[in-house]
This record gives C-alpha cells, structure tokens and sequence, in this order.
C-alpha cells in the first residue's frame, strides 16, 4: 500500500497526487510541492490516504513541507503581481498586433515562470511577444493557447440554469458529451437550447445520462403495439421517462378508441428492433456530424 494525498492549485482545477513524506496532512492544509512546472503552492482536497500500489503511478513526487505563514504571504502577493502582469500582457498583446484573447495570467510560486493564457482562432506567432515580455519581466515565459471550454472554466459565470457553472465549481475534467445525451433526455436538438456558455454542449448533459438509458431500455417507442394488462390493444401516443408512465390509444369494442394512461410494467411489448435502433444511430451520427461542422459536439 502506498500513502498518498490529493492537491490542487486552482479552483476546481484537476487533482494531483503526492507523498505526504511522513506529515500529518490533512483536507484543507496548504502544501508546497514541486511539480513539472516548478515549485507550486496547493491546497489539500484528499488528506493522508492508503490506495494500492498498483493504482498509482509511481514515482510519486514528495511534498517538501506545509505551507508557512510567510508562504502564504508569497502566494498573496503573487495574486497581486498576476494583476499587473496582466495588464501589461495586454499592452503588449496590442503593441504587437496580435490577435489573440489573453484569458489569464498565473506566477508558479517561486517566481521562476510566469504562464498567459490566451484564446485564438488559429496558429499564432508570438516568439516576438515572448522576448518582449521575457525582457519586462526578467524571468521565463510560457504562453498557452487553450481552448473555449477550458476559457470558461477559468473565468466562471451563471449557466442559462440560474447556478454558477458546473466547470467553475466544481468539475476537474472536462467529460465528452454527444448529441445523443440530449436524445435520449427528450431535449431540444436546438444547438442553442443545449449549449452552454462557452457555445459547446452543456457538460450537465452528463449527469443524468445513464439513468436515462437505464428508463428508456425499459419503455416502449411512440408508435409501438401495445398489450395491456385487461387485455386490449393499442398504440403508444406519449411516455413519462421519469414516472415509467405510457399513454395508450386503445381500441375499446369495435370503433371506440381511448387514451388511457399504464405503468410500464402493466404492458407487454416487444423490444426495440434492431432496424429501428440502426436507423436512430444514424440520425443521430448525422446530427453529430452537423453539430461538429458548427462548432458545437465535444470531443
């Protein structure tokens, strides 16, 4: 077994993993560690645990110490100095013409490289911008192009749901999510009605689909030849995903017809054909194939 803990270093940001190195670390500390990018400053989400050797990739890099008072006065003023970076990144940005959305800027905590990201729509040359700000800053540069999604969930903001968003709060890793989610809820397959802020499909579209393809595995197709438990037939007008709940057109006699309301289990049927699951399959990668054309399926 092999004693572990989780660190992050930004809001909602992906978890990493470390060796506590024999400190008593627990959820909520601050630690400083060094990463691929140098020496950081995280905050301690997942305390001293035990997993098992096979499930971590080793070598683990050891946490150097907890983080001291006069730590977090550096990470303070290093919030302060990304301000000022900031603003003087976008100065540059428009001295050289470049066309580019400078989205934000991040110190490591020892100063040893200051990282800009920023938005384009293609490739651009900014070795000319590097040189410039290496020389204001004195210290090395990385810019980073990143993409609509990751853009969003740095800068935040309220979904069309009222709630400040999924990605901001609380999301670590951006999951796919396809048209045939939003199929299978019975949603609208209007781009603008699924998307989300950053005009990509709504990362929610996620939480619930599985136990949507659990209930519709279990419900007849609008359309579909019903049996009724007392006996009668009928064509399937409407179902209730959520309540398992089928509206029936039945035949009562010889000509009365009737729309009557069954629980799933109160109806025999037979399951879906596979030449109708082909042809759903097919409108669906095709809607896919339109979605992706205009810039809105996820990968």
């Amino acid at each position: 077994m092999t004693t572990i803990i989780g660190v992050r270093f930004r809001k909602a940001g992906k978890v990493y993993y470390f060796d506590p190195a024999g400190l008593e670390i627990k959820q909520g500390d601050h630690v400083i560690v060094e990463t691929a990018r140098g020496v950081e400053y995280g905050f301690v989400v997942l305390g001293c645990r035990e997993v098992e050797d096979e499930k971590v990739m080793q070598p683990l890099k050891p946490v150097m110490r907890l983080a001291t008072p006069e730590d977090d006065d550096i990470e303070l003023k290093n919030k302060v100095k990304e301000k000022d970076a900031f603003k003087i990144c976008l100065e540059k940005i428009a001295k050289h013409g470049l066309e580019m959305k400078l989205i934000d800027c991040e110190y490591t905590f020892d100063n040893n490289k200051v990282l800009f990201y920023f938005t384009a729509d293609g490739r651009i040359d900014f070795r000319e911008l590097v040189k410039d700000l290496a020389s204001v800053f004195k210290t090395r540069i990385e810019l980073r192009q990143i993409g609509v999604r990751d853009e969003t969930k740095i800068i935040g903001g309220i979904g069309i749901c009222g709630r400040p968003m999924c990605c901001h709060t609380y999301l670590s890793d951006f999951a796919p999510v396809s048209i045939k989610m939003a199929k299978e809820q019975n949603l609208s397959l209007n781009p603008t009605k699924i998307s989300g802020v950053c005009g990509r499909l709504m990362c929610c579209l996620k939480n619930e689909e599985e136990a949507y393809e659990y209930l519709n595995s279990k419900l007849p197709n609008v359309g579909d030849h019903v049996t009724t438990v007392d006996n009668l037939h009928g064509d399937v007008t409407s179902v209730n995903v959520l309540k398992q709940l089928v509206k029936v057109v039945v035949t009562i006699g010889e000509d009365e017809k009737e729309i009557r309301e069954y629980k799933v289990d109160d109806l025999r049927f037979k399951p879906r054909r596979r030449k109708e699951r082909v042809a759903m399959d097919d409108e669906l990668k095709a809607l896919e194939a339109l979605e992706k054309k205009e810039g809105n399926h996820l990968e």
